[in-house]
């Protein structure tokens, strides 16, 4: 004959609650370690009699109906409830198999749900594991819980840039909101591939110089103050319906795009429209470029002086001498046209796409020089 089972009244009730929410009979022997359902449809009856105080009755004791125990025997009480917390032990190393092939996950969600009615030494001489192993097992399922939160919080990030950032700018943002190593994000990232497309490296022969002006930055791009130092260029854009072009000027203190013109001819014109943006600026302002034509020419030259502005040019193909402009239309390209496979589209897509991404970069996208802040918010910071 079987060992009879005492459940703690807290336990039936439970049981009757879960059958009324709905949850089906075996989900709630399965959930309270019930081994008949005949009990559960006896506590039914009981509950839909009012008679609740037969919950509290000992194995094999019946109440009077509409009386329950005259005096409660504490020392019983108690008996019945270590009886029952033995049995869900038992029972659970029988079913799921825990013991001597104990489950980390399984032990620590059983020892959570006991420690407050037995000792944490007790439940793990009876699951057969030493009370270190189930801290040290609990220890790895927290911070298992913790890297999987930012494993997420790394993905939403990488996600809401278009995969722009690499972990070096993924872990700045992170550290804004806690401490973590630069090596971790680098690993959760290229664990899901979330790393930062790679620009394709592009090597140009060197010429003979055309001696315009002398390259007064000798690749130095650092600057002091805003607008001590600018640089120009002008890049294809072949995405559209027809041939844009895009010129840009960039100031070297902060990266910001300070002015730019799209259009579909690459004249004179074109790179003096963007000239004509600028207003106000300091003297021995030096504005670098290449040995383009545009830039060459007569009146491209002389408006240039009429601004107060010192001129400053490459060596003939040696993109690296304007290497910061260079870096931001690569930047551009990379980051939207070919992330985003916009490789055929129309002319006023493109244009806006440049538009919506120099917004971008000046006020949003963070630089690692610029100490994790965009171009305008380290400008109005340094003022």
């Amino acid at each position: 004959m079987g060992t009879r089972v005492s459940y703690p009244a807290e336990v039936k009730m439970k049981a009757v609650k879960m059958r009324l929410a709905g949850v089906p009979v075996k989900e709630v022997l399965k959930e309270l370690n019930i081994r008949n359902k005949t009990q559960l449809k006896t506590w039914m009856k009981w509950y839909k009699a009012g008679e609740l105080h037969r919950f509290d009755q000992p194995v094999g004791k019946q109440y009077s109906f509409g009386k329950g125990p005259e005096e409660e025997n504490e020392t019983e009480k108690l008996k019945a409830e270590n009886r029952y917390l033995k049995q869900q032990i038992e029972g659970l190393k029988k079913v799921r198999r825990i013991g001597e092939e104990v489950v980390p996950e399984t032990a620590v969600e059983l020892v959570e749900e006991l420690k407050n009615s037995l000792p944490v030494r007790e439940i793990c001489r009876h699951l057969g594991i030493a009370r270190s192993t189930y801290y040290r097992w609990r220890r790895q399922s927290r911070e298992e819980t913790s890297k999987q939160a930012i494993e997420r919080k790394i993905g939403t990030l990488c996600r809401n840039h278009k995969f722009r950032y690499g972990y070096r700018k993924i872990t700045a943002l992170l550290k804004r909101e806690m401490l973590i190593n630069h090596k971790a994000v680098q690993r959760m990232m290229q664990k899901y591939g979330w790393q930062c497309r790679v620009k394709v490296k592009k090597r140009r022969q060197t010429g003979q110089p055309c001696h315009i002006t002398d390259n007064l930055l000798k690749g130095d791009f650092q600057a002091d103050q805003p607008l001590q130092k600018l640089v120009t260029d002008i890049t294809y854009l072949p995405f559209g319906q027809k041939q844009l072009y895009l010129s840009s000027i960039q100031d070297l203190f902060n990266g910001e795009i300070i002015a730019y013109s799209i259009g579909d001819c690459q004249d004179t014109n074109f790179v003096l429209d963007t000239l004509s943006q600028l207003s106000s600026l300091p003297e021995g302002c030096i504005l670098h470029s290449d040995q383009g034509s545009v830039y060459t020419s007569h009146a491209y030259q002389q408006a240039v002086k009429e601004k107060g502005i010192i001129m400053s040019m490459s060596r003939k193909g040696t993109p690296a001498d304007n290497a910061s402009i260079e870096s931001f239309h690569s930047s551009l390209k990379s980051e939207t046209f070919y992330l985003d496979k916009l490789d055929s589209t129309t002319t006023a897509i493109v244009e806006q796409t440049v538009e919506n991404y120099i917004h971008y970069y000046n006020h949003i996208r963070i630089q690692a020089k610029l100490n994790n802040q965009p171009p305008v918010a380290y400008r109005q910071l340094a003022a």
